[in-house]
């Protein structure tokens, strides 16, 4: 009997039986009760000898060959928890060995296959990148192994606990103490790493997403530069910036790069690995020849800077230049500032306190952040519990505002000797997202990606510190544009500060429909220049929706285009607590 989806597949050939195979094995056989499960396994269909695979022309130990399109990989199976009883304790007794020696066979399957692939892929790199290809491969191997290792959720939900106190400490506690020292020596001790490694196109922009204009025609890197350089220029300090980049975003990164010479600012790069995409069906790499499209790759998500900033030896040079510490954020978080006081905290720490070697910035969880990730302690350590890692049955728990009210920013202050030592002993590790993607192809793909937040666990002496909101003001969607772009913000030395002129310190809630605002190009021609929005609440716009100059959004405001309709708001409208909706043109005359 074949699984779903294997009809019509063409039988193969092992130890001399024809037998129908999904990713080199026979499908599960529903005709046999499951305390016989391992016999048939055992005995039937995985009852493999070394021998040569005749159609790759290399020694496969497996015998199967797996670049055929007819191997496909059953993830129910692959993944189940074996744990979880659904039979009488004796059955489940043989079912859970039964299936735990089946998946295991698999995953060796799945491990041998893909180190076969990397290998062949690795020789067709260019001679003088062929060693750096082989160590990238490497360490991709490596998180493959991690990856095979999930049975299910990496928590158990019930040895979650709440941080002990003082494991999350208040801002206003650590920004009332006096600096220990000057700024410029605190600053000395400082370098500045921005995360540069994501493209615009969710936004419809072409090319990284640092280069897209955000306020008063500067680009998110625009910001960065102004900012670092007038911290140096302030205190007479010379705080380098680092960009992280990836291949997607390298060169045109470097190409901007120019144009900050003149700026009193160091600016070094080094780029993040470069992984093949995995095909979901068969996990194979998708690429078939280093040279391959971009497609065929991706970078690794922000985990990569550990690691990666080790093996540049940016890090050992800073180390050596007398700097102990960088603070490390996502280049589109307008929010993510050097503080001085928090760096005092690491470089000076309180008599009778520790030294921090990790700091993770947390703030208070809104309605609007619950699917945030938040700080527990699990196993005696401070660890990010992300939502990907809950059970399904607690994940209603894990966005209530009431039980988990912080969420990571991701603006974290590391200790870099600390870094280099867990990076050089491998006892940096992290837990392995997957992401699927679809390429235009069609074809299902896998990226496993590891979160920089989640290296939390590996230090002895880490802890979260409650800041206020302002410093998380990440620019994710074109709402998040409208907010920085409107006078609820100043700039000031290219930081974005809220203006003192509104009333309240919180941020209005946005929500601008996908068809006509979710890309730049036509988010804005929505606008004849953006409304006033200083006591703003709550903004909802839905539909063909145009806004006139000068117009001026109080409270709640709702503004509804049904489909065929079409709202233009004229110049000059004020609105306050109302709710628009149906047909209003306005025409040239």
């Amino acid at each position: 009997m074949l699984t779903k989806g294997m009809e019509g597949k063409q039988p193969v050939m092992l130890n001399g039986e024809s037998k129908e195979r999904v990713n080199g094995y026979s499908p599960t056989r529903t005709d046999l009760p499951c305390n016989k499960l391992a016999e048939h396994v055992t005995e039937k269909t995985v009852k493999v000898e070394s021998k040569h695979n005749e159609n790759a022309g290399v020694f496969d130990p497996t015998g199967i060959n797996r670049q055929s399109s007819t191997n496909y990989v059953d993830w129910e199976l692959l993944f189940s928890d074996p744990q979880i009883p659904s039979s009488p304790r004796g059955a489940h007794l043989e079912r859970t060995q039964s299936i735990m020696e089946f998946q295991q066979l698999m995953k060796n399957d799945a491990k041998s296959a893909l180190r076969h692939e990397l290998d062949r892929l690795g020789k067709t790199a260019d001679t003088e990148n062929r060693d750096g290809v082989k160590k990238d491969f490497e360490n991709f191997e490596k998180l493959f192994k991690r990856f095979l290792l999930k049975t299910g959720p990496s928590v158990v939900w019930s040895e979650i606990k709440s941080p002990p106190e003082g494991y999350i400490k208040s801002y206003r506690d650590i920004s009332s103490c006096e600096l220990s020292c000057s700024e410029k020596d605190l600053l000395s001790k400082l370098v500045v790493v921005k995360l540069n490694g994501g493209l615009g196109t969710s936004m419809g922009c072409v090319g990284p997403k640092s280069l897209i204009s955000v306020r008063s025609g500067l680009t998110f890197l625009d910001l960065t530069v102004q900012q670092i350089e007038s911290l140096n220029k302030r205190y007479q300090a010379d705080v380098p910036l680092v960009l992280m980049n990836s291949f997607n975003t390298h060169d045109d990164t470097n190409m901007i790069l120019r144009k900050y010479h003149s700026c009193q600012v160091k600016i070094h790069t080094f780029n993040q690995n470069r992984y093949p995409r995995i095909n979901k069906e068969t996990l194979l790499p998708i690429p078939q020849s280093c040279d391959d499209p971009l497609e065929a790759w991706y970078p690794p998500g922000h985990g990569d800077v550990y690691e990666c900033i080790v093996k540049s030896g940016l890090l050992e040079a800073f180390v050596k230049q007398g700097k102990e510490f960088m603070f490390v954020s996502n280049i589109d978080n307008l929010g993510a500032t050097v503080d001085l006081h928090i760096l005092n905290m690491m470089v000076n720490p309180p008599e009778g306190q520790k030294p921090c070697d990790f700091v993770m910035e947390v703030t208070d969880k809104t309605r609007a952040d619950v699917k945030g990730g938040t700080l527990i302690d699990y196993n005696g350590k401070l660890r990010l519990l992300e939502i990907a890692q809950v059970p399904k049955e607690n994940v209603d728990e894990f966005k209530s505002v009431s039980k988990f009210k912080i969420f990571n920013t991701n603006n974290l202050w590391m200790h870099m000797p600390t870094v280099a030592k867990l990076v050089n002993s491998g006892e940096m590790n992290m837990e392995v997202i997957v992401n699927n993607k679809r390429l235009q192809n069609g074809t299902n793909v896998i990226q496993l990606e590891t979160a920089c937040g989640a290296g939390v666990k590996n230090f002895a002496n880490a802890v979260g510190i409650n800041v206020p909101r302002s410093r998380f003001l990440p620019v994710k969607k074109t709402s998040d544009l409208l907010l920085v772009m409107s006078n609820l913000y100043e700039l000031q030395h290219g930081s974005m500060m809220m203006s003192k002129k509104r009333q309240f310190p919180t941020t209005p809630l946005i929500k601008l429909g996908d068809e006509h605002f979710s890309k730049i190009h036509k988010f804005m021609g929505r606008f004849q220049n953006i409304p006033d929005m200083l006591e703003l609440d709550h903004l909802t716009v839905s539909g063909d929706v145009t806004f006139g100059n000068n117009v001026t959004l109080k409270g709640t405001v709702i503004i509804i285009a049904n489909h065929g309709e079409r709202i233009d708001i004229p110049s000059g409208a004020f609105l306050e607590n109302k709710i628009v909706s149906g047909n209003l043109r306005i025409l040239d005359h």
